[in-house]
Order: C-alpha cells, then structure tokens, then sequence
C-alpha cells in the first residue's frame, strides 16, 4: 500500500525567540497546518505553516484567530465528583466501578460510550479498544455520526470500504467543480481559495445548494432544488451521459459490477423534463448542468452535509458515486466523487472504528474479523455485532437500557436531534460521566462525574484530514491544573477496570505503534487502509512525523476492496416527498457560520470571530415575511413538533420561498435563544443512521417586543438577562449582550454591578441608558428603547479598555463623532460594512482584488470575497 509524504523541512524563525512549534488546526477537516510561536505564559501567535500540503501557509478566520481561545477562562481544571472537586484517583475509581457494577448486573451493552470527532486518532483508538475489545459492546459512537455517516456507509456500498478516493490535488486539475450540499466557502475555506484557484484558470464551478449562499455567488451555475431531491437529480446526470454515450464502457465492463434491471431503472422517469420538475429547477439551468458534466470528464464532485445529513443520505451518496463509477471519472488526476468532513478528526476515527458500526482499522464485525483484531489485542470475548448508533444510543438512555454513560469532548445535550428528549435521558440515566475542556456545558450540567480533559495547544497525537492526510497535532503549552489527556482518563479507566497490561500506554506515541500495528497486521492488500512503515523510528520518530496521507491514489489500477475486486453500482431511487404538512407548511434547514464552531464553546471566546454573526438568525425569503408579517431585524419564533425557538429574523432572498435556515452553534450558555438541536426530528437515515437535519418540517411566527436594547460588561454579570431575548457575544475587554423583551425593562436594572452610575431616561420614546463607573473607568452600561434607536456599539465596546470614560458615553459615541463601522465583513481584518462601503465609493475600488490592495478585506482566508462582490455589484448598480 502507497503512502504519500509531504516534504516537511525545519521551520524558518526570525529573533530570539524560541522555534516555533508545528502542529495542525483545531477546526475543520481540511486538516491546516499551522506554525505556532509561543508568546507568554498561556499565549501564542498562529501563522499558516507554507510547508503543510493541505494549506500551504494559508488560514482561514477561525485558524486565524485561534491564538486569543487558549485562555483559561471558563475551563473546567479538577474533576469534579456531583458538584464538589475530587482527587483524580477518586474519580476515577468511581468510573471504573460503576462501570464494572453496571456491566456485572445488566451485562455489556448496558453500557455506552459517546465521543467526538475532536479526540485525537490515539484517543479514539484507546476508547474503542475498551469498549469493543474488553468491555465487549459496540456501544461506542462518534458525534461525527452527525455529519458523515452517510458518506461512509456509501463508500462501502460502493467500493468495498470507507475510502475517500481523492484529494486536494484533484481540484488543482479539474475541469469542472461541482459543490453539493456544501457552502464552501464558509465551512471550508481553504479548500474554496483552491477552488477559485483552478477557476480563475479555467475551470467551470456548479453549486448545488437550496440555499443561494455565498459559495453560489461566485457560480458558474447554481441549482436551487427543491430540498431531498439529490438522486434525482443525480440519477437524471445518470441517464444523461448515457444517453449522451459518455459512459466508460471499457471501465464498467472491466472493473464494475451493476445488478440486473439497474440501467432499466436508471432510464425510467428520469428524462429532464421530469427531473427538473420534481428537483422544481429551470429545465434549462438544469441542462447546463449534464451537458457540462457529460462534456469535462476530469470532474471532482465535492459533497458534504446537505448531502450526508438527510433521510436519505446513503443513497444520495451513492447516486453521486454511481454517476462517477459509470463514467470512469475514478481513480484519475482531476476526476473523483469527494466527501469533505467537518471535523478536524473524523477521518482518524473512521480509521480506528470509533464509529458503532465499525471494529477497527476499517474492518466489519465479520467472524475471521473478530477474530483477527481479538487475536491481536489478546482481550476477552470480542463485540459481536454493530453497536447502538447516536440517535438510537440516546434513546436507549431514554428508554434505560443504558444505565451507564461516557461522554467524551461533545455536547449532545445541544447537538443532537430533539435535544430536548436527550435532555431527558441525560437526567434520568442512573450514572454520567463527561470528560470535557470547559467547566459549564449544557452536557455537563447532567453529569455525576466530570473529567478535565487537555484542550487544542495541550494534545499530543494525530489527525486524518479529508483527504487522507495525516499530521500531527503537537503540545503548545503544558497541561493547566489537573487537566489530562483523553487517552491517558481512558486507559486509567480500563487499568481500574481490571485490564492493566493491555492498557500500559506511557505516551500517545505507544498507541501509535499499536495502532500501526493493527492497521498491517495480517493485511494482505484486501483492506486498503495500512499504514506499512510508519511504526518505526521510536519515539523520535513519532515527534518528528511529517505529514502523509495514506493509500495513495485509490483504484488507479481500477481494482477495489471487494470479494471480486470490482465496485458496485448501487440502486437508489428517488423517494416521494411529503406534501407540507397543515399545521407545519415550512421546511426547516440547519448548518454552520462562518467564523463560528460547533457550540462556541472555543470560537465564543474571540472577540473577532463572535462579531461576524453575533447572534441567532433565522434567514426568511421576503415572500414569506411578508406573507407572515415578519419584519427583518425583528424577533420570530420558530416551531417544529419537538419543540421551539427564537431567533432574529434576516430577511433574504437566498431562501427559497417556504423555506427557513437556522444555525447550529447556540446554547443555554449563550443565549435565551436560537436553540436550533431542539427542532429537528429524531429520525435517521436507515443505513447510516445519520439524523436528517435538513429538511424539518416547521412553522414561523413573529414576536412583539416592548423595547430592544444591548448591555455591556467589563466583568461577567453575576447572572444573564432575564428577558425573552438575550445573547451573549465576546469583546474585547469584556461581554455585550444583545437585548429584547416584552416585560418591565426596569428589571435589568437587576444586572447591573455597583458603582457610580450616570443615567438619561427619554420617557416620550421609552429610552433608558445607564452607564456605571468605577474610579472613573467604564465597567457597566446598559441601553434600550422603545420606540427610539440605540448608538452602534463598537465605541461603547473600546471604552471598556480605556483607563478614564469619555464624557459622552450616554451618546454613544466620542465628541462629534458619528461614525460606525457596521456589521463584521472581514474577520481577519476586522472590517465592518460601512468601513468597507466608503472604501469603494472614496478610492473609487472596481472589484475585489482592489479592495484588497486597498484595505486588505478578502486577501487572507478569502471566504467574505463573495460578499465583497456583492457589495461591489451593488454600489456600481446605485451609482448607475
């Protein structure tokens, strides 16, 4: 088995200081590497590592700004045993012997774990070798069960294994791009410059997206469809190039399988006509579409959770690897099908089995399977089957058939599918134990143990990234109080639980070698994934890694990782939609900011990164609003039959009309609301069991509020707002939090620290603004109205750093100035839209590139471009 190594030379430094350390990106799967400069105590300076074959030096805005989230703030640092701290001997001795009682009386699948696609590889492998290995139950399941399940299960159905047959070197000599289900351009930044990259030389750009995002803006062609209409559409792509003869014949004949009667059905309803009105796209775009398909044979196909997270997901994946395997675009430079990850680790869980419906190293739990990986950990009765998936393990809680659970790293109690019913479960399961970074989850608040485990910058380990790479991630800073690794809390768990010298683990890198081991042993080339060489050099060798990525280029030869060496066509029909329900007529779709991550609990500590969306939006086509009588800006509350939330309301002809969009990141931590895991409906595809998060069906209605208003904090407030809307956001020199409601506002009053306090109140607009002082220096201020608008708040924010208050903070401003920046376009610049506006229309800027050469706005991750442009597109229409 090939493997491709980066070259990887020594770090440049500049100064006295000392070398700057190598390590990779705590975020998406792209799998960045970065060059971290240690600059105090708890402090760093982050730079694109050039050398990094996944980036080449290249950061996004949340890699960027990754150094102002190593702080302490908020970290949980002693574990902690009900609401009191404990030696790390008694926690974990109670863990060990809950577990073992729990198993002793009600037997292994009793008990579960749950863990993340932010454990590094050694964490998760030491965590499924426990419970599959020696506790004996697959009950171990990944939150990257949530986001690219379905892909996996395709890659089986398909090729044999779960085997991503690309990589980033794709997109630098494809043809044609095709974005489905993905905004690119926020999720995955990087990878889009390397998309804009080939495009600008050349090559033609298709999104496929519900939504007009800000990937689609930059489009050669954006197809709408109508939400759950995927293989359609990609079964229409099908029958297409056959009738157009672009199939591979030679290819199909010699190296894929198709069960009989699959081109009958392939043929049947799928003329474009039919297709374009059940995907509810113009026939014409539509055509566009399989006729630049059918004419660009070197063609990657990137796809990510607008296909994977849906009740259909499987199938969909495999309509879209059946169009690649049916026209030879496989195996070749420039040509493959791509599923790219959100996390920065899922990969390397998928490689070790963290997932249910896995063993390890890529194996089944096929009997010589079994019997091979017990053979190799020397461990007692195997697991004999797939384990309970995420949404049917919680539920299982529920329902108390388990009794005893492990939460690693993530925060189901918000991300789950009706979040609400895992709640529940969490409070009535018997025993819980969280291993987490942060002190207060909505997760934690259900635990009798918790664990603090190493956060990003204390790791030391591995990651896969989406294209097969792996890195290493390295140690910035030494572990703060008695925080420890994932893999070192797991296997002291399993040394307690009896099994000692299969757990002898000192360092990540002995679960390395065993891992490597593993991955070879007794591989005689039937499973792809092997990692041959790559468990030597000791322990110097393991620090020194340099990037590589596994398998080389898959199927070149054409030959696959089945029983007869040849890929499969799989049958997937297009399901009938269901009709809007009376009482529910919208269709409810969730996904991801820019600048934010997961539920903030790392991304909501940077001030620059919370400013781009700093609070909940739910996004309503103008239609729809008016329909509705929804105002933008105003509040609404959105409602599904799991239950509601509220969200401000930004009114945008992206949407589709009777469609809404609603993101992820919120909690109880952060906001009174904007709680989007509450709505979606516990319902999971049938293959992969990955919930469908995309298409929920809902209802919208708008909120009255008496006033609106924002308060401002250089210390946290000794408890949140209590009114119908109130959000939190990091800045700079303390907290702001965004403010609405329908009661008596003088009860915030409440909120407000002591101090000298200067007050105006307009009682004819229903205005109050109250400012509190301490030795003349800004601490507190709050400001709302009724009727009447409130100052912008950046000038209010920077007087939290200043060592004396202006005598204007009742304005809102400094002595006659009136200016305001306006909302965050550019993170990584820290650029607001009217400061971007007057750029334009002053230097007279014609497009992007000038306005990066002007102010810098666009020129680093490059994911604002497309709203620069719009912006450009704009001001030349006014002035016209």
């Amino acid at each position: 088995m090939s493997l491709v190594t980066a070259p990887f030379s020594t770090p440049a430094h500049e100064g006295k200081g000392p070398p700057a350390i190598r390590t990779t990106c705590a975020y998406c799967g792209v799998g960045c590497g970065l060059s971290a400069a240690i600059t105090g105590e708890r402090s760093v300076t982050i730079e694109g590592d050039p050398d990094h074959p996944a980036n080449r030096g290249k950061l996004c805005s949340k890699g960027t700004h990754l150094g102002e989230t190593v702080g302490l703030k908020g970290r949980l640092l002693h574990p902690t045993i009900g609401a009191k701290s404990a030696t790390w001997d008694k926690a974990l001795d109670l863990v060990a012997r809950r577990f073992r009682e729990t198993i002793a009386q009600h037997g292994p699948n009793s008990v579960a774990f749950y863990v993340s696609g932010q454990l590094l590889t050694e964490d998760y492998y030491v965590a499924n070798k426990l419970m599959k290995g020696f506790i004996g139950s697959a009950n171990i399941d990944t939150n990257s069960r949530l986001c690219m399940s379905s892909a996996v299960a395709g890659h089986i159905r398909a090729f044999g294994e779960d085997v991503v047959p690309a990589s980033y070197a794709d997109i630098d000599t494809a043809d044609l791009i095709v974005l489905i289900g993905s905004n690119t351009a926020w999720c995955h930044p990087i990878v889009y410059q390397r998309i804009r990259a080939r495009c600008e030389a050349g090559a033609k750009l298709v999104v496929i997206d519900p939504r007009r995002t800000e990937t689609a803006e930059e489009a050669d062609l954006h197809l709408a469809l109508r939400p759950g209409t995927d293989v359609a559409l990609m079964n229409g792509a099908l029958a297409w190039c056959r009738d157009a003869g672009v199939f591979d014949a030679r290819f199909l004949t010699d190296h894929v399988a198709a069960p009989e009667g699959f081109w009958e059905a392939v043929s049947d309803g799928h003329d474009l006509w039919s297709v374009a009105r059940t995907c509810d796209v113009p026939a014409a775009d539509l055509k566009r579409f399989y006729e630049l398909f059918a004419a660009n044979p070197r063609t990657v196909t990137l796809f990510s959770q607008g296909i994977n997270q849906s009740l259909a997901g499987t199938d969909q994946v495999n309509a879209i690897l059946n169009l690649h395997l049916a026209t030879g675009r496989i195996g070749k430079p420039g040509a493959a099908p791509f599923s790219i990850t959100g996390q920065p680790n899922a990969m390397g869980g998928r490689e070790v089995g963290g997932l249910a419906t896995t063993l390890a190293a890529h194996m089944d739990f096929a009997p010589e399977n079994r019997m091979l990986v017990q053979r190799f950990w020397s461990s007692p009765p195997i697991a004999e089957k797939p384990g309970l998936k995420a949404v049917d393990l919680f539920r299982a809680v529920g329902e108390g058939r388990i009794k005893a659970l492990w939460i690693m790293a993530t925060n189901p109690a918000v991300s789950m599918p009706d979040a609400g019913r895992v709640r529940e479960a969490l409070a009535a399961c018997p025993f819980v134990v969280v291993s987490d970074v942060m002190a207060d989850t909505d997760t934690g608040a259900f635990a009798h143990v918790r664990l603090p485990a190493a956060a990003w910058g204390e790791k030391d380990g591995t990651v896969t990234n989406s294209e097969r790479m792996i890195s290493r991630q390295r140690a910035l800073f030494p572990l703060p109080g008695e925080a420890k690794p994932d893999w070192w809390i797991i296997k002291e768990v399993a040394r307690r639980m009896g099994w000692k010298s299969a757990f002898a683990y000192d360092r990540p890198a002995d679960i390395w070698r065993e891992h490597v081991r593993l991955a070879n042993y007794q591989n005689n080339g039937t499973r792809l994934f092997a990692l041959p060489g790559q468990g030597g050099g000791g322990n110097a060798g393991y620090d020194e890694m340099a990037p590589f990525r596994w398998g080389g280029t898959p199927f070149t030869d054409g030959r696959f990782p089945t029983p007869d060496g040849r890929a499969r066509l799989v049958p997937v029909a297009q399901k009938p939609l269901a009709p809007p329900l009376t009482h529910w007529p919208m269709t409810l779709n969730t996904g991801r900011y820019r600048d934010h991550w997961h539920t903030m609990t790392r991304t909501g500590l940077a001030p620059k990164l919370a400013r781009h969306r700093a609070e909940p939006l739910v996004e309503v086509h103008p239609d729809d609003a008016k329909r509705l009588g929804i105002a933008d800006g105003g509040l609404a509350r959105v409602a599904t039959p799991q239950g509601d939330s509220i969200y401000r309301v930004s009114i945008t002809t992206g949407q589709r009309p009777g469609e809404l969009f609603v993101p992820i990141h919120w909690t109880d931590r952060t906001s009174s609301g904007g709680r989007t895991g509450l709505l979606p409906r516990p319902l999971a595809d049938a293959i992969s069991g990955q919930p469908g998060f995309k298409a929920t069906p809902a209802v919208i209605a708008p909120i009255a509020t008496r006033w609106r208003g924002f308060a401002l904090f250089a210390d946290e407030p000794k408890r949140s707002p209590d009114c119908l809307w109130a959000t939190r956001v990091t800045v700079p020199a303390g907290s702001l939090f965004e403010l609405a409601g329908d009661g008596d506002p003088a009860a915030l009053d409440a909120i407000l620290p002591g101090g000298e306090r200067i007050e105006a109140v307009d009682a004819a607009r229903g205005t109050r603004r109250v400012a509190v002082l301490a030795n003349g220096r800004l601490i507190a201020a709050l400001l709302l109205t009724e009727s009447g608008e409130v100052p912008g708040r950046d000038w209010l924010i920077a007087q939290l750093a200043e060592p004396q208050a202006a005598p204007t903070l009742l304005a809102g401003r400094a002595p006659g100035v009136s200016a305001d920046r306006g909302p965050i376009i550019c993170t990584c610049f820290d650029l607001g839209l009217r400061t971007i506006l007057a750029a334009i229309r002053d230097q007279h800027l014609a497009d992007v590139v000038a306005i990066g050469a002007a102010i810098g706005a666009g020129t680093n991750c490059g994911s604002c471009r497309p709203a620069l442009a719009r912006l450009i597109a704009e001001e030349t229409t006014d002035a016209a």
